[in-house]
């Protein structure tokens, strides 16, 4: 009764119109009158105990660099560096997407300034070299999502906060199968270019290659800088956070001068923005996953998949469904925030690994951001790319079925995954 009715109130919510945090709320504060424990004091207190958090402080830092890194000349560096390696191949703008997509999700960790970079970067070129559109708009969209897998990323922070799962393990682990997205990808657009005619660019020269590398230089640093600070213990990352801000600042304004006095404070504006609605989601929240913990909903839901416990595949796979589905309808952070504190006690109960779970969580909450209809990378890609949806869905499809394929082969096999997580960690 008690979890019906909470997601009954939440469902409802959301339906009607109301922005996720306020469900969120709603939905909270209809447990506590259920309980008999409603209080205004109590509700205020726990909103903002939910955003105290020494994790968070990353969000506002990680939000900033990516930022700078997009306006500050990191991206085109990555882009042409991409270029002077695999243009010259048959369909060779699209590993340039791909591989770009890997270098950029190491800097930024947001899919959505990483598919709206890809999207007005390449996809005119690609225009140009007679690329069909809704192959080359899906596969920018497909190469977004692996954002928020590679480390700096803001949902590994997030799942971290939300599961009380350590936020080092989750960026060391998220590096592997970040790597196999974008292998996924490269089968997937080998196989559709093989019967393609496009044009292609010169092969460069080892000195174009190398202007390129020395020039591109400074941006690939940064993501070595981070995973090597974090791997061998020189900062956490939150502190991680503010040295990518700072680095990036530096390098954009004084080395590549590309990032003015005006744009670093429009960057300011926008990313105080970015950080009060994450906070505000982030802390109502906690806010209903403290009223999840007092109401016994975890049990609830433990005594449903009871069964499954002693079968902690079956059990990855039926939670991959649940999360694929609920996916499809709501952004990924929100999602995050409803069912990993309801998922994480069987999920543990189950032996199965919080950081494995993580990571497989963020990885199903990605691919929700190219499917319809709420997909928030694929409504970037259109409004950039100017081409309705459904040419883009239907250009998504096949690096859609690649990722369900690659998330079927990590619950099967969860070694793929731990394996490489523990070499990272050491």
């Amino acid at each position: 009764m008690t979890l019906a009715l909470f997601l009954s109130v939440l469902i409802v919510s959301i339906l009607v119109g109301l922005p996720v945090a306020f469900a969120l709320l709603l939905a909270a504060m209809a447990l506590m009158l259920h309980l008999d424990l409603f209080s205004a004091d109590v509700l205020a207190q726990a909103l903002i105990n939910g955003v105290d958090s020494f994790p968070l402080l990353a969000v506002p830092f990680f939000l900033v660099a990516g930022e700078v890194m997009s306006q500050g000349g990191l991206s085109t560096r990555i882009v042409k560096l991409a270029m002077t390696l695999v243009g010259h191949r048959q369909g060779g703008l699209g590993y340039v997407a791909i591989i770009t997509s890997v270098l950029l999700a190491g800097l930024s960790g947001s899919a959505v300034a990483d598919a709206a970079a890809l999207v007005s970067i390449l996809y005119p070129m690609m225009q140009k070299s007679g690329y069909p559109g809704a192959r080359s708009l899906g596969l920018l969209a497909a190469g977004g999502i692996i954002a928020p897998v590679i480390p700096p990323s803001l949902p590994l922070i997030i799942i971290g906060v939300a599961g009380n799962i350590s936020i080092a393990k989750l960026f060391l682990g998220g590096i592997a199968p970040g790597l196999m997205m974008g292998a996924a990808l490269m089968v997937v657009w080998t196989i559709m270019m093989r019967n393609e005619t496009v044009e292609t660019t010169p092969r460069a020269s080892a000195g174009e290659r190398f202007q390129a590398l020395r020039e591109g230089i400074w941006a690939l640093l940064l993501p070595i800088i981070i995973i090597g600070g974090i791997r061998f213990g020189i900062f956490t990352p939150t502190e991680a956070a503010v040295v990518a801000a700072v680095y990036a600042i530096v390098v954009s304004a004084l080395i590549y001068r590309e990032l003015s006095l005006h744009s670093f404070f429009e960057i300011l504006v926008s990313s105080a923005r970015s950080t009060a609605m994450v906070m505000f989601l982030v802390g109502a929240a906690m806010v209903a996953a403290w009223l999840i913990t007092v109401a016994q909903l975890p049990q609830q839901l433990a005594e449903l998949l009871g069964p499954l416990v002693d079968y902690p595949r079956l059990l990855m796979a039926v939670i991959m469904i649940i999360v694929l589905l609920v996916g499809m309808v709501m952004d990924l952070s929100p999602t995050i925030l409803i069912l990993v504190p309801l998922f994480m006690p069987i999920v543990k109960l189950a032996g199965i690994d919080p950081v494995y779970f993580g990571l497989m969580f963020v990885i199903n909450t990605s691919i929700g951001l190219i499917t319809p209809p709420v997909g928030t990378v694929l409504n970037v890609v259109c409004g950039v790319g100017k081409k309705p949806m459904s040419a883009v869905v239907s250009g998504t499809v096949p690096f859609i079925i690649a990722y369900l394929v690659l998330l079927a082969l990590f619950v099967a096999f969860p070694a793929l995954i731990t394996v490489p997580m523990r070499f990272f960690a050491g």
